[in-house]
């Protein structure tokens, strides 16, 4: 399709008018009022995709969802092409044939040995390296073998390109060559199992890497041969890979004159004959120099002729006219000759080769340099240089020896974007790349173009975005991310993913320095979207969190839904969840107080209790327990049943306050034995209330309940039954007033081993976690003295008989007290 001039069908309208998928005509305007009729809004190319057992489905909207392949829509059964779809492939994947004259075919010269040797080598079942300098004449060497090997592998020849490619997409590459699986990316398994019964030929031109990664692409495709084409800088393969080693030297002296004649088609003089000596001493014998000196002799020759000859043809009239003289008279003076370029100009021909092409060759040589070196297809060249005949100077260029194939496309032949830069080509080339980006921003982003288009010109593409940034001119940067946005879709919905992987990692960057925080959270969610799609889970999460944050302070709905569906799927698969999310079940996790509950159990939310002292935190206990004092480091935070490992953990904690307070109960009462002085009893008074609030602590609020509240059970002497409905919950720090009606003195001095017949009978504290505040300093006197007001000293306060008892533990004390506290009382085990 060419992008100036569109057909209908490239539009989905056949020639009647009828758009495809519609079931009625689309209304025709008035030609009369073409400005009031309704534009048709062109409809985002939304492509849904099988990666694996994923369902993604490529929005350029609002980003790429992707969501567990329903059973329904798993794609069918990759199945093996057969040799007549293998040719028809390999014939679409060939560089295109430039337009203009035929460009010259030229045999291979002096390589019948090593194409025999590599012919031999394959048949056997071997894989061979072959190594060789840029411009050695490797691809040709390939075409030639390649053509000999077409008959030896069931799956045939398969021609691919490592320039820029990793292991991955030359895995997927093969497995694409040889089936048929549309809009489906395999899984790492399933593209293993059918890679190991493939049984090709593998023809890999430009390799760019070695060792391990070699070593992968060999492991994982035992049943193929490779014919490997790499430079000498190129890492060398690991000693266990078994790859034969050839390599590849320059022609010799004879071969390299019969080249340049063929590229001259005619004999050389002399003079030409040892300036082409003089030259294969310089290049070492390289066959591209010799096909570019020749292109140079043959320009000479151009230039030697009339330029009135061809006139009723127009044939030279875009001869540039800055070029060396031609034969005729010249201020009266008869020039018969153009000279002979010099050595130094045969080595880097560059610059001379383009000062005599047209302006449009000169002008797409400017555009491959301002892109790295990458030639854009020839159906854009008319739309970048402003020609419409430009798509011709694919021809000149070939012809030259300045491009070399790579793949579907041409690049700047090897040294040619030195010498140009040397040559001064690279001025403007920031505004040249700027163009290229606006008009495949326009290109890519257009419903009629496929993504197998997008995909082929991935390179220029994504080195156009290469070049703005980081941009110092104003403008830049917007650009790369307005090209980044129209195709890194394409390239999803192409299977380019390395490609897709570039170009949101640039129009990331792009979005971060231009201040487009709209477009750089779409790029941070595509990029979550597809680590999610190749397996790693940890960068998915990264991105796609940073992506839903950004969108989140946008107040972008929709694509905040989108983010949190992908995350979600990611927390589902990685089995873990990120900060603040759901944790999966029968991890154990780092704070049991803090975790959240698994998956289908309530949620726990950390909630405050009052509590009497700083250091002190309430934690209640599950099954409506009273408060238990959690004196851990840190405890703060109450804990609410409904998760099992939350009450695992409050029953932990419950239990180490009842030991503790054993210990420390157990401790108080051996010290304070009353046989050790029979005269010596002690007691703890109670004053009326108005004295009430002066024995209080400071701390401690007042708020009217009597010093029996904070126990519950019967008042026999015998103990009530342990249990919740026993018991009575009071926060801790609860007042010690007492209540109304109450006498002025509850207890009185008793003797050991019995309570007065006209007291209230001595009773114990209601067995369960209850946490008093310890009580003021007592005073031990004889019987008969009055009871003594409590005194505050500098000592801290002890545990005193009103710590949590047990009816099960039998009391060690000999004495009772009243109500408000008993002097032994048992500890409370849990």
């Amino acid at each position: 399709m060419d992008p100036i001039h569109r057909g209908p069908e490239e539009f989905g309208h056949d020639g009647n008018g009828f758009a495809e998928g519609a079931g009625r005509r689309r209304p025709s305007r008035d030609p009369l009022t073409p400005d009031f009729g309704q534009q048709t809004p062109q409809q985002a190319r939304i492509v849904p995709l099988v990666a694996g057992d994923l369902l993604l489905t490529v929005n350029p909207v609002d980003g790429s969802e992707v969501e567990p392949c329903p059973p329904g829509e798993q794609p069918a059964e990759p199945v093996r092409r057969t040799p007549a779809e293998r040719a028809d492939r390999e014939r679409a994947a060939a560089p295109p044939v430039p337009p203009g004259p035929p460009v010259l075919q030229l045999p291979l010269l002096q390589r019948e040995d090593e194409r025999e040797r590599l012919t031999r080598l394959l048949a056997r079942g071997r894989s061979v390296r072959l190594t060789g300098p840029a411009g050695s004449g490797r691809t040709a060497l390939l075409n030639a073998v390649a053509a000999d090997c077409t008959a030896l592998a069931p799956d045939g020849v398969v021609r691919l390109n490592g320039h820029k490619r990793t292991v991955t997409d030359l895995l997927h590459g093969l497995f694409e060559a040889v089936h048929d699986a549309p809009l489906h990316r395999p899984d790492r398994e399933l593209l293993l199992e059918k890679l190991r019964s493939t049984g090709a030929v593998v023809v890999l031109d430009d390799l760019e890497f070695g060792g391990a990664a070699l070593d992968e692409l060999l492991d994982a495709t035992p049943e193929c041969a490779f014919l490997l084409a790499a430079t000498p800088d190129v890492a060398a393969p690991g000693p266990d890979s078994h790859l034969e080693e050839v390599f590849l030297d320059g022609l010799d002296r004879a071969a390299s004159v019969g080249l340049m004649e063929r590229v001259v088609e005619r004999k050389l003089t002399e003079e030409e004959a040892n300036w082409a000596g003089d030259l294969w001493f310089e290049s070492e014998g390289l066959p591209l120099r010799f096909v570019q000196a020749g292109a140079l002799l043959r320009q000479t020759d151009l230039l030697s002729t009339d330029p009135t000859a061809y006139d009723e043809y127009g044939y030279l009239e875009n001869r540039p006219a800055g070029g060396p003289p031609a034969a005729g008279d010249i201020d009266g003076t008869a020039v018969e000759e153009v000279v002979l370029p010099s050595l130094g100009e045969g080595a880097a021909p560059a610059a001379l080769l383009g000062s005599r092409l047209s302006e449009a060759a000169r002008e797409t040589l400017r555009f491959a340099f301002a892109l790295g070196g990458e030639v854009p297809h020839q159906a854009h060249l008319p739309a970048l240089v402003g020609d419409t005949h430009a798509d011709a100077a694919l021809g000149e260029l070939a012809g030259c020896g300045l491009l070399s194939p790579a793949g579907s496309r041409y690049r700047l032949a090897a040294g040619v974007l030195a010498q140009l830069e040397a040559a001064g080509y690279g001025e403007g080339a920031t505004d040249r790349a700027r163009t290229v980006a606006q008009h495949y921003a326009w290109w890519a982003g257009h419903p009629s173009v496929t993504p197998a288009r997008v995909v082929a010109e991935a390179d220029a593409i994504v080195a156009a975005m290469a070049q703005l940034v980081p941009g110092h001119g104003a403008g830049q940067t917007s650009v790369a991310v307005l090209l980044a946005r129209s195709a890194s879709p394409a390239f999803a919905a192409g299977l380019h993913w390395s490609a897709w992987e570039r170009s949101l990692r640039i129009g990331q960057e792009a979005g971060r320095i231009a201040g487009e925080v709209a477009e750089e959270a779409y790029f941070h969610h595509e990029l979550g979207v597809l680590a999610l799609c190749t397996g790693n889970l940890d960068r998915a999460r990264a991105e796609l969190e940073t992506s839903i944050s950004m969108r989140g302070a946008l107040a972008d709905k929709s694509g905040a839904v989108a983010g949190r569906r992908a995350l979600a799927l990611v927390e589902d698969r990685s089995g873990r969840p990120a900060a603040g999310g759901v944790m999966a079940i029968g991890e154990i996790p780092a704070n049991p107080l803090l975790a959240s509950p698994p998956p289908g159990l309530p949620a726990v939310m950390p909630v405050s209790m009052p509590r009497t002292y700083p250091d002190e935190t309430v934690v209640m206990s599950p099954q409506g327990a009273p408060p238990v004092a959690d004196d851990r480091e840190g405890g703060r935070f109450a804990v609410l049943g409904g998760a099992r490992r939350n009450l695992v953990a409050a029953g932990a904690g419950v239990l180490l306050a009842g030991v503790l307070g054993t210990v420390v109960t157990l401790g108080l009462t051996s010290n304070t034995d009353p046989q050790g002085d029979p005269g010596a009893s002690t007691e703890q008074s109670v004053t009326e209330g108005g004295d009430t609030d002066e024995e209080l602590p400071a701390e401690e609020p007042t708020d009217g309940t009597t010093p029996s509240a904070r126990t519950s059970g019967s008042a026999s002497a015998s103990s009530t039954t342990p249990g919740p409905s026993g018991s009575e919950s009071v926060p801790a720090g609860g007042s010690g007033a007492s209540s109304p009606g109450a006498s002025a003195s509850e207890t009185a001095p008793s003797s050991t081993g019995g309570s007065s017949p006209d007291k209230p009978s001595p009773t114990r504290t209601t067995p369960g976690p209850t946490k008093t505040t310890p009580p003021p300093t007592k005073t031990t006197q004889p019987p008969t003295s009055p009871p003594s007001t409590p005194t505050d000293t500098t000592e801290p306060p002890t545990p005193t008989e009103s710590e949590t008892t047990d009816p099960s533990v039998p009391d060690t004390s000999d004495s009772a007290s009243g109500p408000s506290g008993a002097t032994g009382a048992s500890p409370s085990v849990i």
